[in-house]
């Protein structure tokens, strides 16, 4: 045989086996999806109301639309979750609701906590034997996912309820279980989580500090309210924003390649309840890759404005109407369009302050700022930081409350005057102190920064019967940046300090 001959015979034996190990990864992968696959329940899209928001219109053809994505936690003791949440068994109640805003760059969000005790309109929803609900008024929102009893709930309801009172075309809705959160945590390694304080109460055991949690315990910190902050609903959503904030940098840490990607969906996809969009492996990997290109620091998180109605919640106006409007419009939280830009913040442009003196310089850019509450005012602190960060400083933090100042404060080492310079002139009338020795920037917001009427909140547990809660008077205006007071108390970037302002108050 020539060297030629057996030549061509290793290269059709290199090829032929190359073809069999490509052949077996495609069918290990399709086995894998159709796996996934018989793993997602889906909800009936027949339960969706017929009456809906328009869906959002391209800028240009071709371009892409935001996307709206209700994220629902169920505590339904139902299918074996008894064994992580405690409690009766049967239908349970939607007490964690986020509604996820992704501008249409598909480089920046905006997740907004709704209250589960807020008071709605839950709007005609569909029942198990196919009739409809008439609307009834002053519903507490979580509510609206048991109507019926259905044994996976009705988050068609919820989805209803939320179109209803946002105004906003709700894309895709997701249901997590105990049990898939769990899993989900279990499958990332654990997640970074800051616990306020020990708790030992209702069978739930957690360690003061930070740390990585997952299953059970990931669990316990997800739905404790009593025993752990300030025993409040507002504190809880706080946790659980900080928390999802943890899992979002865990994901892009480890890539949003396949092999992160699937074993995270086979985890999750066993206690997910979907609807018919989202109802495919395929198609949840592809969502999760469309959002991909989303930093940490362009995810900001929001409580809806509210106050306290009694034992109840009612939402703040006109802010909560100006949140939900910015929305719609896909217009960051101080009112900026991001159509084309591809450059969104949760924050002042840099043009909202002509004490500003041009584009940072890398240096000034990269200065250690850190941000501090010097009121009291809960989220006031996360505003400044947004501002900072829409400005342009890539390292900013959140530090401890500091009640009792009353003009905004910029101290720097003098080594950094020329970006504490820059800071000073997003915050108008704030006065500069050199602090040699420092090594960093740390702006205190006083209570200069605070629009009339706003109401100081330094109790650190609410009581029910409290006239307002985190969004003060619904002044519409004031806040660092232009963005409406009840916003930006409640806003909280998603690259916080996991241990900051976890309580309703701080």
């Amino acid at each position: 045989m020539s060297s030629s001959t057996r030549r061509r015979r290793y290269l059709r034996t290199a090829i032929g086996l190359a073809a069999v190990l490509v052949l077996s990864v495609v069918g290990a992968g399709a086995w894998f999806y159709h796996r996934l696959d018989s793993n997602i329940t889906t909800f009936d899209a027949g339960g969706v109301a017929t009456e809906r928001p328009p869906a959002p219109v391209p800028a240009a053809p071709g371009a892409q639309v935001p996307v709206n994505v209700l994220l629902l936690g169920s505590d339904t003791r139902d299918d074996g979750n008894n064994a992580l949440g405690g409690g009766d068994d049967g239908v349970g109640n939607s007490d964690t609701a986020i509604l996820v805003h992704v501008y249409a760059d598909h480089k920046h969000a905006v997740g907004v906590s709704i209250p589960r005790d807020t008071l709605v309109t839950i709007p005609s929803c569909k029942l198990a034997d196919g009739t409809w609900t008439k609307p009834r008024t002053d519903q507490m929102f979580n509510s609206a996912f048991s109507v019926g009893e259905l044994a996976k709930g009705n988050p068609a309801c919820t989805q209803n309820t939320v179109e209803k009172l946002t105004g906003l075309r709700i894309d895709h809705t997701v249901v997590v279980d105990f049990k898939g959160a769990a899993a989900m945590t279990d499958a990332l390694g654990g997640v970074e989580a800051c616990v306020p304080n020990d708790v030992n109460e209702y069978g739930i055991q957690l360690k003061k500090g930070l740390q990585k949690l997952s299953g059970k315990s990931a669990v316990d910190y997800l739905r404790a309210r009593h025993g752990i902050g300030d025993n409040s609903d507002i504190g809880r959503m706080k946790r659980q924003q900080a928390f999802l904030s943890s899992m979002i940098k865990k994901v892009q840490d480890q890539g949003f390649s396949l092999p992160t990607l699937l074993p995270l969906a086979d985890a999750a996809t066993k206690s997910l309840t979907v609807d018919e969009g989202l109802g495919t492996a395929m198609k949840l990997v592809d969502f999760a890759r469309s959002v991909e290109d989303i930093k940490l620091s362009d995810v900001t998180f929001v409580t809806a404005p509210w106050r306290f109605a009694g034992e109840r919640v009612r939402l703040v106006q006109p802010d909560a109407d100006d949140l939900w409007k910015l929305l719609r419009e896909d217009r960051t939280l101080d009112g900026h369009s991001t159509a084309g830009t591809g450059a969104a913040t949760a924050s002042a442009s840099a043009s909202a302050s002509p004490g500003a003196t041009g584009p940072l310089t890398p240096e000034q850019a990269a200065a250690p700022v850190t941000v501090v509450n010097g009121v009291g005012t809960a989220g006031l602190a996360g505003s400044g930081a947004e501002t900072l960060k829409g400005r342009g400083f890539q390292n900013v933090v959140l530090g401890a409350n500091s009640p009792g100042k009353q003009q905004t404060e910029v101290s720097y080492d003098p080594a950094l005057k020329a970006a504490a310079d820059q800071v000073a002139a997003l915050f108008p009338g704030a006065r500069t102190v050199e602090d040699p020795g420092s090594g960093g920037i740390t702006l205190t917001l006083g209570a200069d920064r605070q629009s009339p009427g706003t109401q100081l909140n330094s109790v650190s547990s609410p009581s029910p019967s409290a006239s307002a809660g985190g969004a003060g008077t619904g002044s519409g205006s004031g806040a660092p940046g232009g963005i409406p007071t009840g916003i930006a108390e409640n806003t909280r970037g998603a690259d916080t300090d996991p241990c900051a302002d976890l309580t309703f108050g701080s």
